[in-house]
């Protein structure tokens, strides 16, 4: 093995250690997005239909399909199982780790190269943002392998231009399977600003070198026939209205392409179920997003971004990238994982600055050597003042509870409570030993050295966050009710609020069911399609289902219960389990016999 396969391999090994070792079980699949993604897919590989996404037995028409694919794949291959369903995305962390370096081998040289992957494989937001099944770091490899490609393409000592440019159409078509317009349009943006600034955008050999209208042809055949397939199968298949409201449905292509799209990025979409990020934090949140190696954020501002050599030419594009992913969400509804699209930029541009070393890089590894050592004290203090705090219960206990920041990714970090940490004493031990070895590893050292030690800082804490994410399994999860369900008398069940709200339910028990609430959220589109099941009940309706001899079980939250002690004053409100602050009620005692209620396709007698 030659000294540039030897850094490869270390990026490879850091990333698995990190993605491949988080995809065990527990933690187990959120109540969110996460257990959603994961029945979407269990639904394709049980009713062959592999065009139209459902949850809960409507049709779920807002997402692009391929990350449902993959997990899809995965269980064909190893069982349906949340770990499995994990695979994809800690495959897509770890490819973009790899890509990221190979691009700054070609464009910097190996020293670059590969301390740009250990940004990429390290940093703390690619972590954080892969936690849950989301297809961003898929999309990120369709974006950075786009662009990689236009500067092959482009390179006048690129043996294989044609080959890459037709790299870059399959990456654009991919991209478009992945999460819809956003995986064309970034690269394709980026591209023409790059083009414009180094005056290549009116220059027929560029155009030439593209191949455009082969790369057109390639990028439909790759994403056409779904986009065709699901608009037969979802009717009306044109809706020439930017209005979205309650009870309307336009069909496929309006919900995806107008609703979804459009009128999201104009804050118009309807229903409205998130929220957006303030727009100084967006952009504050990348010295969190790109730690540890944030620090050497200053030494990029030395860097020559002149288009003279390769190097300058992929500094350049990086700075492009970035801009325009940055500028782009800050006219636009955000949550803080919209910008990991221009991570392997920001790797790409820290690579470049920490393989030139110099004054600034000195100062950011002794400032990083610092915020360790302040870390590592922290924990350390932290531990100290919760000696004798006791733990009953599940850490639920002791949060406080924000649920109006719940529309934003990271909302429950606002439920943190000092006594909280008092239940995540084995994670503050593992991630003070991390941050010890960082402040050790990073004071005095030289560069090569103090990088490594930050890369394993790092591995160590992510694993330290897993074991804390094992503690928040009753809260963030449902899991414990839905295995206590499984051994129950069989009964429908009714979920208070959103269907996410108890989504990891419906995964483990792999049922449908009734939701109670007003407030239909992303599912309401799909409840007004032709022939959609009846699935929504509100509070009137709930009383006289709640009296009916077959069984229901009601999965609520406890701050509720005296609610439903009020709605229903003298009915059985048996409650068969607890955790995390959830409980499931029952209607009719559990020694009793009482029948099965109907499934959601049947709707209850008022």
């Amino acid at each position: 093995m030659n000294k540039t396969s030897h850094l490869y391999l270390v990026v490879l090994l850091c990333a698995a250690a990190i993605y491949l070792g988080c995809i065990v079980s527990p933690p187990s699949l959120v109540d969110d997005v996460d257990s959603v993604q994961a029945q979407v897919a269990r639904h394709m590989v049980e009713s062959g239909d592999w065009v139209t996404a459902h949850i809960n037995g409507l049709v779920y028409l807002d997402k692009a399909p391929f990350n449902y694919w993959l997990i899809a794949i995965s269980y064909e291959i190893f069982g349906v199982h949340d770990w499995v369903a994990r695979i994809p995305v800690a495959l897509a962390a770890m490819a973009l780790a790899m890509l990221t370096a190979a691009f700054g081998v070609w464009a910097f040289g190996g020293r670059a190269g590969f301390y740009a992957g250990l940004c990429m494989s390290t940093c703390v937001g690619l972590w954080l943002f892969t936690r849950v099944l989301l297809p961003d770091a898929l999309l990120t490899c369709m974006i950075a392998l786009a662009l990689w490609s236009l500067l092959r393409v482009l390179d006048e000592e690129e043996p294989h231009p044609r080959f890459w440019s037709m790299v870059m159409a399959a990456c654009l078509g991919l991209g478009l399977l992945v999460k819809s317009v956003i995986g064309l349009a970034f690269p394709v943006a980026t591209a023409v600003i790059y083009l414009l600034v180094t005056r290549q955008f009116f220059s027929r050999r560029t155009w030439r070198r593209l191949h455009v209208f082969t790369g057109a042809l390639i990028a439909l055949v790759i994403a056409a026939p779904w986009h065709i397939l699901a608009t037969l199968r979802n009717p009306p298949y044109f809706a020439w209205t930017l209005h979205s409201g309650p009870g309307q449905y336009h069909g496929f292509l309006w919900d995806y392409f107008v609703n979804e799209q459009l009128l999201r990025f104009l804050n118009r979409r309807y229903p409205r179920d998130y929220n957006t990020v303030p727009r100084l934090w967006f952009w504050l949140l990348h010295l969190v997003w790109l730690f540890p190696w944030s620090v050497y954020f200053p030494a990029i501002a030395q860097l020559s971004f002149k288009p003279d050599d390769r190097a300058g030419r992929a500094r350049l594009l990086a700075l492009c990238w970035v801009g325009f992913v940055l500028v782009f969400f800050t006219f636009s509804t955000t949550q803080e994982y919209y910008s990991m699209p221009c991570y392997p930029a920001l790797a790409l541009l820290l690579g470049s600055a920490m393989a030139g070393g110099g004054d600034w890089i000195r100062r950011g590894t002794r400032t990083l050597a610092a915020l360790s050592a302040i870390c590592a004290t922290a924990i350390v203090a932290i531990l100290v003042h919760l000696r004798g705090v006791p733990t009953p219960g599940d850490i639920s206990q002791a949060l406080s509870h924000h649920p109006g920041a719940y529309t934003l990714s990271l909302g429950h970090m606002q439920d943190l409570t000092i006594d909280s940490f008092a239940y995540l004493r084995l994670p503050l031990v593992v991630a003070g030993i991390a941050f010890l070895i960082g402040a050790l590893g990073t004071f005095r050292a030289a560069a090569e050295r103090a990088f490594l030690a930050a890369a394993l800082m790092m591995i160590l804490f992510f694993h330290a966050a897993r074991l804390a994410m094992v503690t928040f399994d009753p809260y963030l999860s449902s899991r414990p009710l839905a295995t206590v369900l499984g051994n129950e008398p069989e009964g429908a069940l009714i979920a208070q609020g959103f269907y996410y709200s108890f989504s990891s339910v419906f995964f483990y028990l792999n049922r449908d069911g009734w939701l109670l609430t007003a407030k239909r959220a992303n599912l309401e589109y799909g409840s007004h399609a032709p022939g959609a099941p009846v699935v929504f009940l509100v509070d009137s309706q709930l009383p006289a289902v709640w009296s009916q001899p077959q069984r229901y079980y009601l999965l609520t939250f406890a701050a509720d219960l005296p609610h439903y002690q009020a709605l229903m004053p003298g009915a059985e409100l048996d409650v068969v389990a607890s955790s995390g602050g959830k409980l499931i009620l029952t209607n009719h005692p559990l020694t009793s016999s009482a029948p099965p209620a109907p499934s959601p396709a049947i709707a209850p007698s008022n």
